[in-house]
């Protein structure tokens, strides 16, 4: 019991941050939406439920950080990892654009830096209509 808790520790954070951000930093539902692109919010919305359950599967089978620590020690690995945070700090520009504020900004920088993805894909949920707003399509 002690170890499944230790293994899950990081999700227990990962929900409080979902509900924290739902609450306070959503427009629209993970589902609803008033844009006229609401297929592809649900097509984003299955990918995340992919991604979140695989990250599960593989904490059910794997520890995450003896997983990091050996995959940075791979030249490779660094480079996927440099990747990664390319993209966050990508999207962490995102999140300024729609909220306007540095505040709202440094406060969603922990958790996408902790999470990336599985932090980025509920902002883009919660505020779909709003970035799609932003883009003449």
């Amino acid at each position: 019991m002690q170890r499944s808790l230790m293994r899950y520790q990081l999700w227990l954070f990962y929900v409080a941050f979902l509900a924290i951000a739902y609450v306070f930093g959503s427009r629209e539902g993970l589902l609803n939406t008033q844009s006229e692109y609401a297929n592809a919010k649900y097509l984003l919305f299955f990918i995340f439920v992919l991604f979140l359950s695989f990250s599960l599967y593989a904490t059910s089978r794997e520890n995450f950080f003896k997983s990091i620590g050996k995959i940075n020690g791979l030249l490779w690995g660094k480079q996927v990892g440099l990747d990664l945070y390319i993209s966050v700090f990508l999207s962490l520009a995102l999140i300024y654009m729609v909220e306007g504020s540095v505040i709202v900004l440094l406060l969603w920088v922990v958790p996408v830096l902790v999470f990336a993805n599985l932090a980025i894909l509920p902002f883009i949920l919660f505020n779909f209509g709003e970035i799609v707003g932003h883009f003449p399509l």
